[in-house]
């Protein structure tokens, strides 16, 4: 069964275990006491299910590997299946948080507007502020986990990410509105980058692929539900109470992070160094050639997604003549295509082919579909009507889902001793090509669907450009032929 990720993967670390002074190596487990009992029982990091039996399974689990055995042991294989499931629930707890933050508040800014007597733009910047602040966190507290391991920078940035959204339900002013929101995306930052860490420690190769697939599914549905929730917030009460509600959520999920996700990054892995330390570690992690593609194609594929998040509205209602209500049937259409394709991507590609080539697939749709979208809005195919328009659009968004965790799960098996930075640097790359994007589908004005196609074309043929020229699979997979 062909994969990627494996024995080469490994072999590629970039950066190599002890960047920081005083780092040491971990060593090496054998990769079916790692499947067996959750990666983390074997590290002593599975107190979910208890330590005895924690204890037990990673005893089980080292004899049935010393005495050769071929699989793990019913025992640990229980173990794993109990761990694995709340490890999948609380980070996609975590991954969820962030969407939320940012689309609950959306159908509550023109009452914000009025309550604070401020202009739509610097209402407006509370949402920019919320975005910069998730970027630029995940730059701060990725270096942070790879020195003081996971669980204690995660409870910190919930901590913060709480008292943030509590301010924010009570603020007076747009400016104080603005200053809290940015401190909650830079705390809620925690969520993002170190899930990805978790599961880089937790899994490898295809299992970690299938895992992102997984947190999709879950993360996903945020984005669907979270103006709807919005929405039903804003019926019984203002604005300040869907801060209220989100104080809530991130007061839940602080005593799930704190009562159920034990620590998953040993001691011996961690680094030692301080400032200096992390930025040569991302240093290192930027001039390695593969990771560095992986990133800057997952970017510019984030840039497609936030191309069309930014027109959307805009296209299918104004140009094309769709209510709000069909606007938001064909969103969450579109979202469920996301989350579909990523389960088939994590349930039926992953494992049968190689990772490259299901990404390769996945990026060769998303430029047709984009092209496609080009030619619509061009009139090369005279006038189209919506339906057309929302079909190219349904294409391209289900093939995100493909792209997307394949590239995050390509890049992080090449880092497994700086998880936590490359989780930020992916993470922070995808928010900022992103970010300069999305301004660009507008530059023609609001009569012409044609910026948000050329941007999306461009993003797309971009992103696939890097994936050949940086991360050369084909070399990569004439190298695994051969056993190298």
């Amino acid at each position: 069964m062909p994969e990627s990720g494996g024995s080469r993967a490994q072999r590629e670390h970039i950066p190599t275990p002890g960047t920081g002074p005083g780092a040491e190596t971990p060593p090496t487990l054998p990769a079916q006491v790692i499947r067996a009992a959750g990666a983390d029982t074997v590290s002593g990091a599975a107190g979910a299910v208890g330590a005895a039996e924690a204890a037990a399974a990673a005893e089980a689990a080292g004899a049935a590997e010393a005495a050769g055995a071929a699989g793990p042991t019913p025992k640990a294989v229980q173990t794993a299946r109990r761990t694995g499931f709340l490890v999948t629930m609380v980070l996609g707890g975590l991954t969820a948080l962030p969407p939320l933050s940012m689309d609950m508040y959306l159908p509550a800014l023109p009452a914000v507007t009025d309550s604070l007597s401020a202009p739509a733009a610097t209402i407006q910047l509370t949402l920019t502020a919320c975005l910069a602040g998730m970027a630029l966190g995940q730059l701060v507290v990725g270096p942070m986990s790879d020195r003081w391991g996971r669980r204690k920078p995660l409870l910190l940035g919930m901590v913060v990410y709480v008292v943030a959204t509590a301010i924010c339900a009570l603020a007076p002013t747009a400016e104080l509105l603005i200053g809290f929101r940015l401190l909650q995306g830079l705390a809620g930052a925690a969520g993002i980058v170190i899930a990805r860490a978790v599961v880089r420690d937790l899994y490898d190769g295809v299992e970690m692929a299938r895992f992102f697939s997984t947190l999709m599914l879950i993360s996903g549905v945020a984005p669907i539900i979270a103006p709807l929730i919005g929405g039903q917030v804003m019926r019984f009460t203002d604005w300040r109470g869907i801060f209220v509600v989100l104080t809530g959520v991130g007061v839940l999920l602080t005593l799930v992070v704190w009562k159920w996700l034990h620590e998953t990054l040993p001691p011996g892995s961690r680094h030692t160094g301080g400032v200096t330390d992390a930025l040569r570690t991302m240093r290192g992690l930027l001039a390695d050639r593969v990771f560095t593609g992986y990133m800057i194609t997952g970017g510019l594929a984030f840039a497609v997604l936030f191309a069309y998040i930014s027109a959307s509205p805009f296209v299918v209602q104004e140009i094309y003549g769709a209510s709000p209500q069909t606007f938001s049937l064909l969103f969450g259409l579109n979202s469920i295509g996301l989350i579909a394709v990523g389960q088939i991507n994590g349930k039926l590609l992953v494992g049968r082919f190689r990772l490259d080539k299901v990404l390769g697939f996945g990026l060769a749709v998303i430029v047709l579909a984009a092209l496609a979208l080009l030619l619509m809005t061009l009139g090369v195919f005279g006038e189209v009507g919506l339906v057309p328009i929302a079909a190219g659009l349904f294409v391209l968004m289900s093939a995100m889902g493909v792209a997307m965790p394949n590239t995050n799960a390509q890049a992080l098996m090449r880092t497994k001793h700086a998880a936590g930075s490359a989780s930020a640097l992916l993470g922070t790359s995808s928010f900022l090509i992103g970010a300069i994007a999305s301004p660009l589908v507008g530059i023609a004005g609001e009569d012409t669907a044609v910026p948000m196609a050329v941007v999306q074309v461009v993003c797309a043929v971009a992103a696939v450009g890097c994936f050949l020229g940086l991360c050369r699979p084909w070399q990569r997979a004439g190298r695994e032929a051969a056993g190298l």
